[in-house]
């Protein structure tokens, strides 16, 4: 599929300008319905079946677990091949589990522990899309409009969720669990195809794949050495565990402070998602006016606010448009976060980056739901939403000691001024271990500059994939310096020096202003006396008696 304004035009102004966006966008909603409506077939046929309230609460881990366990796995899939084919992938995995789940509900061969198996599946399904997808927002719009493609499509899934489940409860009244799955199943076709006619711009790969360990390896240390990401990360988290009360105990909201049943339960979902759907269309005029700090500060409180007007209303109205601002709040806070990592993360690690926010969200909101739903059993509903009120204060007030970074201006784009050195001695790409040594020289008076400036430089080292990195001062030269590191293999080498982006120039120049003379580099090689070729060792019998040393003159 040809993009009739690629994402570079600048006159792109909304992300549905964008053909392969809108075409995504409209197909991947399409498959949230099939979702929601498989999930409520799910659970009617978990009751059909007689399971048991334990096997029936089971249904939700086996929806989540995948997506905690893969998101890593997944991240880097994401990252060493192509996303669009990861999606097809996903996609078709699911479409097979989804048809497999409907033929054997049909033939009447379904048990309890059978439709968890499939429930599991097609979650893995999910969570190997996920970071695929998010990541490849980024390459269809322009980083302007990004923020807003990240809001559209939580708009989307909360479109699919205000009215999903009640199709789907439609469609299983109708004709049976087994039509709701067969619909879950035609719902990935549309995603299929447009996927199949997409043809992004395909960036030439200068160097091999990483190995999936290698790669979630270097994941998880680019997000441990990125101060930003770290940040935004830990924000995310107590979001998460403290907004989780909000989707949690809705039902328990429904049944005993409004003192309805399901169509009050459904009316507080639709409440939540049509707030989710304004908050979706209002992100790109609020980004306008407030930082992303001020953003996730005040969806923080609309969410408390949600939190205790719902804790203390008895009114259905009311509770209605609590729920209604809680969802505005819901999505402008987590598309920040969504948004916040993809700026904090270079392209060639943004999957991982991306199911690492992902893991520490969703694990956020599992740890939260268990807990109110802990506090509302043994101290009622609403206490439970008045603690987590608390809660979405507080995470407002964290924001006076850690605010959310400022990252649109950051340039993280390859620099591209490295190029691979030839060496005096051959080596192969997985030749190694490589030994770096830098040497400065620089003035007395410097040094405090230089110390602040090598711990940024040490940062970034270890971010990118140096090994062991160590600053020496030479004791007989007092004004010379040496920076020492390694990486496992040549090819590794090669790899950490194109990770350097734009936004590294800085510290670069600032050590190039203190030092005084050129710098000396060098490239090395370790090496074991032992393995030489031709020489062998003396035994100790033959150290014992220096006469027989094989090593001695003759």
């Amino acid at each position: 599929m040809a993009d009739a304004n690629p994402p570079e035009s600048p006159k792109i102004t909304n992300p549905f300008q964008v053909p392969v966006f809108r075409s995504v966008w409209l197909a991947s909603m399409s498959s949230n319905f099939g979702g929601l409506i498989q999930s409520v077939g799910a659970s009617w046929m978990m009751i059909a079946l007689g399971a048991s309230p334990q096997l029936i609460a089971l249904v939700s881990s086996a929806v989540l677990l995948p997506i905690l366990l893969l998101a890593l796995l997944a991240g880097a899939f994401a990252d060493n091949l192509d996303r669009r084919r990861v999606m097809l992938a996903a996609q078709g995995f699911m479409l097979a589990v989804s048809v497999v789940l409907t033929l054997c509900a049909w033939a009447g061969v379904l048990t309890p522990w059978l439709l968890l198996f499939f429930t599991f599946l097609l979650s893995c399904g999910i969570a190997f899309n996920g970071p695929a997808w998010q990541a490849s927002v980024g390459e269809m719009v322009p980083r302007a409009v990004l923020p807003t493609a990240v809001a559209y499509n939580s708009m989307g899934y909360n479109i699919a969720r205000s009215v999903g489940p009640a199709i789907g409860g439609a469609i299983v009244a109708a004709a049976g669990a087994a039509a709701a799955f067969a619909v879950n199943a035609a719902s990935y076709i549309a995603l299929i195809v447009v996927l199949l006619r997409w043809r992004p711009a395909e960036t030439p790969r200068l160097l091999p794949r990483e190995t999936l360990g290698v790669a979630m390896a270097a994941g998880i240390r680019y997000v441990l050495q990125s101060p930003n990401i770290l940040g935004v990360l830990l924000r995310s988290g107590v979001f998460g565990v403290a907004a989780s009360a909000m989707m949690a105990l809705v039902p328990l909201i429904a049944r005993d402070l409004i003192g309805g049943g399901p169509l009050t339960f459904g009316l507080l979902l639709g409440a939540f998602g049509a707030g989710a759907v304004a908050g979706a269309l209002l992100s790109r005029k609020l980004r306008e006016r407030w930082s992303t700090e001020q953003l996730v500060a005040r969806s923080s409180l609309m969410l408390a606010g949600g939190a205790a007007i719902c804790a203390a209303s008895p009114w259905l109205a009311l509770t209605m448009a609590a729920l209604a601002m809680s969802g505005v709040g819901w999505v402008l806070a987590l598309s920040s976060f969504n948004v916040s990592v993809q700026f904090a993360a270079p392209r060639w690690v943004v999957a991982r980056a991306l199911s690492q926010y992902q893991m520490i969200t969703f694990g956020g909101m599992a740890v939260g739901s268990w807990i109110y739903g802990w506090i509302a059993d043994h101290h009622g509903v609403a206490a439970a939403l008045i603690v987590a009120a608390v809660g979405l204060a507080g995470n407002a007030l964290l924001g006076l000691l850690l605010p959310m970074p400022r990252l649109e201006s950051i340039n993280l784009d390859p620099r591209g001024q490295w190029t691979e050195p030839e060496t005096a001695v051959a080596i192969e790409p997985r030749s190694g271990p490589i030994v770096v040594t830098i040497e400065y020289r620089i003035a007395p008076g410097d040094i405090r500059s230089f110390l602040r400036a090598m711990n940024e430089r040490r940062r970034i080292r270890t971010r990118d994939g140096a090994r062991g990195w160590t600053l020496l001062r030479d004791l007989g030269e007092q004004e010379l310096w040496i920076e020492r590191y390694h990486v496992p293999t040549w090819l590794d080498y090669v790899r950490h020096n194109t990770r350097r982006t734009h936004a590294d120039s800085a510290n670069s120049d600032a050590i190039q202003a203190l030092v005084k003379a050129p710098l000396r580099l060098h490239r090395m090689i370790e090496r074991q006396t032992g393995s030489l070729p031709g020489l062998r060792l003396p035994s100790a019998r033959e150290l014992a008696d220096p006469m027989t040393d094989p090593t001695r003159a003759a």
